[in-house]
């Protein structure tokens, strides 16, 4: 009797789900049959695709002083301002000049009448308000040389667009999709990348710009510390990879020092911003080879990102910024870390990176700035292509590092702060570069200092690198 009143009730619940379904659909408007799918849906997206740099047109400057000289002595007279009628309504004003010779508003006509097209009576130059002259550059397409026009601005890039039909590249991509693809494309044509598109940034950055090092307060004679004391946390801390509260243990139990993990942590801090300033700006002799990639630190609870910049050849890290991004602004303060260190950039400069876009748009931002270096991406875990089988060497080392430098960060857990981060990152590459031996380079450090190399142990090695940072602090206060 139970199984059959059961029954009942189920199809008796069903059949009021089909009227409540009904009245809602004769109310909203809206079909309540439609059952959601319990499949995922596969929506593929488009992924963002770095193209060529653009024919970039710029305009030569004239100077009307010089045209006015070179008129004077093959006429024999000056050329005369324009001699404006007093009922005129065709108006020049005071302010405008010239914006291919600059040449001041009394040599300017205004050529139809006052509608907005004026001629300089010094260079022969016809200009509006919109004219090519007014503009530092105009972008070409690279397939189909026509002028690129902007489409979008975003925060830190405006995008423009080759709209030409007859554009190769766009004719190439829209003859190469399937009849699957057409069909989508009709629909959502948002989804394929068919036409040229260039990003011209306009970052309040500049490259290249060396500018004076922060030189930081920091007296470690003050810590309650003996500068063995302190050579021996940071070995056990940053050599080791041990954690703050296992070293302070080690101290404890072994040498009969009894400090806190905090204190340790503080330790870090300061010597991280002692050390800070000289690694940066040490006269590093570099080889031609360079790699690059980003990996992951947690920092108060939310995942960060570290990029490297490594000396393939000599094993020293030349870049290592934490961003909370993985974006381009953070690609280009990282690469023009690199740049910073070279003596001068050299002519075939080649960095070798993942296949992540943000490395082409970096060295899109750099050329605008007049620095030329090409970028080689070595794209997932096999070679499928020429560029990947070329340089799959250099990306292995780069994540070799990023091993190593995790087996030293693993037992962090993270960080609490970005301060932390830093000053941890800071004391890892000072290890790296010039305490660390290193197999390829027969056991030799990869930067070789002989008051460093001829120190027995390793604590009096980072007691000797504090002075030797603290020393060369004083020698740039002094100059």
């Amino acid at each position: 009797m139970y199984p059959q009143l059961l029954t009942y009730l189920m199809e008796f619940i069903k059949h009021q789900d089909q009227v409540i379904r009904t009245l809602l659909t004769l109310l909203v408007g809206k079909g309540m049959f439609e059952k959601p799918e319990e499949t995922p849906v596969n929506k593929p997206y488009r992924k963002l695709q770095v193209d060529e740099l653009p024919i970039i047109e710029t305009f030569e400057k004239l100077d009307y002083q010089k045209l006015l000289t070179d008129y004077l002595e093959k006429n024999g007279k000056p050329l005369k301002p324009v001699q404006r009628r007093s009922n005129t309504k065709a108006i020049v004003p005071k302010s405008m000049n010239c914006p291919a010779c600059g040449a001041p508003s009394d040599y300017l006509y205004a050529n139809n009448g006052g509608k907005g097209q004026y001629q300089c009576k010094v260079c022969s130059c016809l200009f509006n308000n919109k004219s090519r002259y007014l503009k530092e550059a105009i972008l070409k397409c690279p397939h189909c040389s026509k002028t690129l026009e902007k489409v979008k601005e975003r925060q830190d890039f405006d995008v423009f667009k080759c709209k030409n039909n007859d554009c190769p590249y766009y004719q190439k991509k829209l003859n190469g999709m399937s009849s699957k693809e057409k069909k989508r494309f009709k629909k959502d044509p948002q989804a394929f990348k068919l036409r040229y598109i260039f990003r011209r940034f306009h970052l309040d950055f500049k490259p290249l710009s060396k500018e004076s090092p922060e030189l930081p307060v920091v007296d470690l004679s003050k810590i309650y510390a003996s500068p063995h004391t302190l050579g021996l946390i940071l070995t056990y801390h940053v050599n080791y990879g041990l954690s703050a509260r296992k070293t302070a243990a080690i101290m404890q139990d072994v040498h009969g020092v009894s400090i806190s993990h905090q204190t340790i942590l503080n330790y870090e801090n300061s010597v991280a911003l002692l050390l800070k300033p000289y690694i940066d700006h040490y006269p590093y002799e570099l080889s031609d080879q360079f790699c690059g990639d980003e990996t992951y630190i947690r920092v108060n609870g939310h995942w960060h990102y570290l990029f490297f910049f490594f000396d393939a050849v000599k094993k020293i890290i030349l870049s290592y910024p934490v961003s909370p991004n993985r974006d381009t602004v953070s690609a280009i303060r990282a690469m023009d870390d690199v740049l910073l260190k070279m003596k001068e950039i050299p002519k075939d400069l080649t960095f070798v990176v993942d296949g992540n876009p943000i490395y082409l748009l970096a060295q899109h931002f750099f050329a605008q700035h007049g620095i030329s270096f090409d970028v080689k991406q070595v794209i997932g875990l096999t070679n499928d292509d020429p560029v990947s089988t070329e340089y799959r060497p250099l990306k292995q080392i780069i994540e070799r590092l990023n091993r190593t430098f995790k087996g030293n960060y693993r037992s962090t857990h993270g960080f609490g702060s970005e301060h932390g981060s830093v000053s941890f990152v800071t004391l890892f590459v000072a290890y790296f570069n010039f305490l660390r031996p290193h197999a390829s380079l027969e056991g030799k450090v990869p930067v070789v200092n002989p008051e460093l190399s001829g120190l027995p142990t390793m604590p009096a090695r980072w007691t000797k690198l504090m002075e030797l940072a603290q020393r060369w602090i004083i020698q740039q206060r002094s100059t």
